[in-house]
């Protein structure tokens, strides 16, 4: 993606592939580092990308919101310098800070990261962390109370400590949940054995995701008819958990207002 058309041709086709997937809304998480061409240009990233999705939403495909990622390798300076230059754009395809890296590789971060996240939110950002994949319950707990997430990327391991399932039920701080991502990267062998029901069923609000679709060949439909028939969910439980992730996405108040009536009539 070395142009600003191909940037904005990307965002398009990722705007069609939301749409044929019936999905109305995404939090797209976008890691500059991984962006070679792109990771001295953030702003520029974010204008091209944003162009994409303007004319998107234009033509009725669905909305999409911009969680700008650090690295779990990098160091604290360089998150502070990402949250000022997020703060000074204020744009507002720009919905969130997130983080994301391999936790097990990196170690625990939360406390490097601790300042960057605190000047994301008094900046109006909102904040996702991924945690609970790669680490165990102790980057979910460092989630929360380190950098105050609003919401937690996968967040599954909680189930591995009583205290840290009651802590995400008590405060209501919601996991984005990827089954299918879990499974294939050895997690759990099964959905059986996966912990979202019982997340689910310990008051965690969790909602089913695609991660990566394109890279494990999910959808989201496909996913929740596999959760569906692992847990016996009733229609009611699937609207539940859509809810919740509509109550959970960094949309904006508007836009979740109608689709939670859209839902209701589902």
């Amino acid at each position: 993606m070395g142009s600003r058309e191909q940037l904005a041709a990307l965002a398009r086709r990722f705007s069609e592939r939301l749409a044929a997937n019936g999905t109305r809304y995404a939090d797209v998480i976008i890691n500059p580092t991984h962006w070679h061409d792109w990771s001295r240009r953030i702003p520029e990233l974010i204008d091209a990308l944003d162009a994409g999705f303007t004319a998107a939403e234009q033509d009725g495909l669905p909305s999409v919101g911009l969680c700008i990622s650090l690295l779990r390798t990098q160091t604290a300076d360089e998150a502070t310098e990402l949250v000022q230059l997020l703060a000074t754009l204020a744009h507002p395809r720009v919905v969130a800070l997130s983080i994301d890296g391999n936790e097990a590789a990196a170690g625990r971060t939360g406390p490097r990261f601790a300042d960057a996240f605190r000047r994301a939110g008094a900046a109006g950002l909102k904040r996702t962390v991924h945690a609970g994949e790669s680490s165990g319950p102790e980057g979910v707990r460092d989630a929360v109370e380190l950098l105050a997430a609003d919401r937690i990327d996968h967040g599954v391991r909680a189930i591995d400590d009583p205290a840290v399932v009651a802590l995400l039920a008590e405060r209501r701080i919601p996991l984005g949940i990827c089954p299918s991502s879990n499974l294939k990267l050895g997690l759990y062998r099964s959905l059986a054995d996966h912990p979202m029901e019982r997340l689910r069923r310990a008051g965690v609000p969790v909602s089913v995701n695609t991660d990566d679709p394109a890279l494990l060949g999910v959808t989201l439909v496909a996913e929740y008819e596999s959760c569906a028939a692992a847990y016996h969910w009733s229609a009611d439980d699937i609207r539940s958990v859509a809810r919740t992730s509509i109550e959970s996405s960094f949309a904006s108040d508007s836009s979740k207002r109608d689709l939670l009536a859209e839902l209701e009539t589902w």
